[in-house]
């Protein structure tokens, strides 16, 4: 909840929200839990630092951990220097695994690199063009999330406030047709006007730098133009990304399935060239992204 007794943060540019993104900011959970839903990049951590600031109340920030091998390395580098600094101003930032029912701490890259497995759980580039289907959100992000929720004792019938950092260049990805029955989710950032760019000046006062993209360095929802940029730039993770894309294929071919790939127009990675990203279109599927990623949670 936003405090009542604090101003709004200055450099807001004071857009506000659509109507219908605002009457989904109103309601609140009936719990006191109030939570984080923080990813790692620029407006959940611009959440983050308001709640050190006051401004908003929180009680914890939940950052859902899909593998040490999955996420975005500079995240996770991020993280070693932002939670404890947001510890020390009074905010508990938790990170929190996919553990399955036998116990196993689940890792996304693992698992997708698992030659036993029938299904894919990210939304690779399908034969004739279209994503495959998304587990890998609502498995390693959203249902680590609500279980951390539960386990602070939120319910149907009391359940958590759980604020998003959508911010006013995205309004229109407000929603809560994906919420959980024990969340009730927020957007602070839309009642306080802020846009990305205000985050990220926000971040750079309190100190801190500004965030890295939060996705998974393999997500195949960065497109031609983020694999092409890696090609260029980052050579070692580009080549991780071809050994990924065959034994993807690998399997497939072995369950006489069409080959697929990490990138947008189904061209194998291998193929692609290491040209300027402004060359390619801007072609990522827009089926939702999140903090600079593409999760949304």
């Amino acid at each position: 909840m936003i405090c009542p007794t604090r101003p709004p943060v200055s450099g807001g540019v004071g857009v506000p929200a659509a109507p219908d993104a605002l009457a989904s900011v109103e309601p609140r959970g009936n719990t006191n839990l109030t939570v984080i839903s923080y990813g790692g990049g620029v407006q959940s951590t611009a959440l983050c630092v308001l709640a050190t600031q006051g401004v908003l109340g929180v009680d914890v920030a939940v950052f859902a951990n899909v593998g040490d091998r999955a996420e975005n390395p500079q995240t996770l580098a991020y993280l070693t220097r932002f939670i404890p600094w947001a510890a020390e101003r009074g905010l508990e930032v938790v990170e929190r695994r996919w553990v399955d029912r036998t116990g196993k701490v689940r890792d996304l890259y693992d698992d997708t690199m698992s030659e036993t497995r029938r299904s894919i759980d990210i939304p690779v580039w399908m034969a004739g063009g279209a994503p495959g289907n998304r587990k890998c959100t609502g498995n390693y992000k959203i249902a680590v999330v609500g279980r951390e929720l539960k386990a602070r004792g939120a319910t149907s019938a009391s359940p958590a406030t759980v604020m998003v950092g959508i911010s006013t260049d995205e309004y229109q990805r407000a929603n809560r047709r994906h919420a959980q029955p024990w969340e009730i989710p927020t957007y602070p950032l839309l009642e306080l006007g802020m846009s990305r760019q205000d985050c990220a000046n926000l971040i750079e006062r309190a100190g801190l730098p500004v965030p890295p993209k939060s996705s998974c360095w393999f997500c195949p929802l960065q497109g031609a133009r983020g694999w092409a940029k890696k090609r260029r730039d980052d050579p070692d993770t580009f080549a991780a990304g071809v050994v990924l894309e065959d034994r993807i294929n690998e399997t497939r071919v072995r369950l006489g399935r069409d080959r697929v790939s990490l990138a947008v127009g189904g061209q194998p990675l291998a193929d692609l060239p290491a040209a300027e990203p402004a060359l390619f279109g801007d072609e990522a599927f827009n089926g939702g992204g999140c903090d600079e990623g593409y999760c949304w949670t």
